[in-house]
């Protein structure tokens, strides 16, 4: 399985359908957009695009799409919730996966190459010392995950929407659990 990441392009028809059908689907019920139309998710991912310190990823594994990544900078990005968290630190960048709902059998460790392909994207920028991811602090499959990567938690935290457990993934402990 060779995972790659490229800009979502949410004006492409197809990607907006795609995705839309990937987070408002029962298994995406903590990314909180359920309810969303298409052209929701078209506006919210379309506010991404113009965010100076906010992007989207389209991602691929063996050239079909299969996932999608955001990374932000947590001291920068209102909208998460972070900004105001003393835990902040130079050289975080925060992250968020979802990997598409199979339409069959499920493929098995393909989450664990996609968020492997997504973390590696986040620390080939020398200048990122941390990861951030903030799941909602019920997502124990998520909160399995990140701790398999090296993601400790600090603490549970209210943010827009949800209790997060917001957690912190080092480059030591990430390259420790590669």
């Amino acid at each position: 399985m060779t995972p790659t990441l490229e800009p979502l392009e949410i004006d492409d028809p197809a990607v907006a359908a795609t995705l839309h059908r990937w987070v408002t689907h029962p298994r995406s019920r903590f990314w909180m957009m359920q309810d969303a139309s298409v052209a929701d998710v078209v506006a919210a991912y379309a506010a991404i695009a113009d965010h100076p310190h906010h992007d989207a990823w389209w991602g691929r594994v063996d050239g079909e799409p299969t996932f999608l990544a955001e990374t932000y900078d947590p001291a920068r990005v209102v909208e998460v919730g972070l900004t105001r968290l003393p835990e902040l630190a130079p050289g975080d960048l925060g992250m968020h996966v979802l990997v598409a709902p199979p339409t069959g059998e499920p493929v098995p460790g393909l989450t664990r190459v996609v968020f492997a392909a997504v973390l590696a994207h986040c620390f080939a920028d020398p200048g990122v010392r941390r990861v951030v991811v903030e799941p909602d602090a019920r997502n124990a499959a998520i909160r399995r995950l990140n701790a398999e990567a090296g993601f400790e938690v600090v603490g549970v935290v209210d943010l827009p929407g949800k209790r997060a457990a917001l957690s912190f993934c080092t480059r030591e402990a990430w390259e420790a659990h590669r």
